[in-house]
């Protein structure tokens, strides 16, 4: 089947076919609603006990900092600094790269997780060079926060190396848990390679190399070198790969322990209130995602709901057909004031990015021409 232009969606969750590197086994599922079935199965104590072996290989009795974990002020870094500290008494370092952008809500939540009681540093990279690679990455790649999801992974490395601690843990394994590639699910620890490849895209070097900035501008854009991380013996983990993976407990945790405040009202583009606050690009970039691939905010978040027994598929269903095809009009002038665009240079780059195969514009706006079924 073509799934350009004949899209389908899982048969138990609503994943879309046009999500890059998803799979579907004979029954129609995606990889993500295979993975969760598989979970149930998974020998988590085994599991606990490679972590704790990870754990004993980092921890220092010297009160130097173990291990390092990016966090926004959200749930799920919240969630992992929160376990490594108080369950298994390491002592983390909580790594910022500050977003274009930011939202005052999640100035606020980062500001309650480190008076939670966490050691913390925030690298705010040339504000001029992230937003060159954010418009190149939002014009060239459909991806509007593309200087920002490089930082947040080299210039936390980088800065991991520098400091001699030789343990990153992030969140959870979005490839694995929402429906990518698989090859990390029975692997614990992943290289920067991995990062470059998958995270990144394959387009990390290109879109610094045609950036034309200054080296000395590009500093946390850039990972270290590769005898650098020979040196370091850096592991990298998802947390994800030792615990079965929970947004929902995750949010409860960063709540009651973090300080972790929720949207008064719902999100841009989602029927949720307590993910990804921390800046107003994130509804771009899910705005994009859906003009490229036919699936939003709403069915990322129904999938997981829907998958973790929350909502039925129907229930899911009505929600996505109600929230996942919105404008971002909210921050339309905020984007067009960073991206120094016209709104007619925005719509263009929008209208670039649209997948002719699954929608159709409609006065001035881009309609689905598929079924969300």
């Amino acid at each position: 089947m073509d799934t350009l232009k004949s899209p389908f969606r899982c048969s138990s969750c609503l994943n879309m076919s046009t999500r890059p590197r998803i799979e579907f086994d004979a029954q129609g599922r995606c990889n993500a609603c295979v993975w969760n079935e598989r979970k149930k199965t998974i020998d988590w104590s085994s599991r606990n006990v490679e972590l704790q072996e990870l754990l004993a290989r980092h921890r220092r009795t010297d009160g130097g900092f173990d291990c390092v974990v990016p966090v926004s002020g959200g749930k799920d870094g919240s969630y992992v600094a929160y376990n490594l500290k108080h369950k298994y008494g390491m002592n983390p370092l909580a790594i910022t790269v500050t977003p274009a952008l930011a939202l005052e809500l999640g100035n606020e939540n980062l500001r309650n997780f480190i008076a939670s009681g966490y050691n913390h540093i925030q690298i705010s990279p040339d504000a001029d060079a992230m937003r060159a690679l954010n418009r190149s990455g939002f014009v060239e790649m459909g991806f509007p926060y593309y200087g920002w999801l490089i930082a947040i992974q080299s210039a936390v490395v980088r800065l991991t190396v520098k400091l001699g601690i030789e343990l990153i843990f992030y969140g959870e394994d979005g490839e694995v848990e929402y429906g990518g590639s698989t090859e990390t699910a029975s692997r614990a620890t992943y290289d920067v390679d991995y990062m470059r490849r998958v995270y990144l895209e394959g387009g990390h070097d290109a879109v610094l190399e045609r950036s034309g900035l200054p080296q000395s501008a590009l500093n946390f854009f850039k990972f270290p070198t590769n005898d650098e991380l020979r040196q370091s013996k850096l592991e990298i983990a998802h947390w994800s790969y030792f615990e079965s993976w929970d947004p929902y407990r995750n949010y409860l945790t960063a709540k009651e322990f973090c300080g972790l405040r929720e949207a008064e009202g719902s999100n841009n583009g989602t029927f949720t209130n307590f993910a990804q606050n921390d800046q107003a690009l994130y509804a771009l970039h899910t705005y994009l995602m859906y003009l490229k691939f036919g699936f939003g905010r709403a069915t990322q978040d129904a999938g997981i709901e829907v998958r973790r027994g929350a909502m039925t598929r129907e229930q899911a269903l009505n929600l996505v057909r109600v929230y996942d095809n919105h404008y971002p009009d909210e921050f339309l002038d905020s984007y067009l004031e960073y991206y120094q665009m016209t709104q007619d240079e925005f719509d263009a780059v929008l209208d670039r990015w649209a997948n002719k195969n699954l929608f159709e514009k409609i006065d001035g706006r881009w309609e689905p021409t598929f079924q969300a079924n």
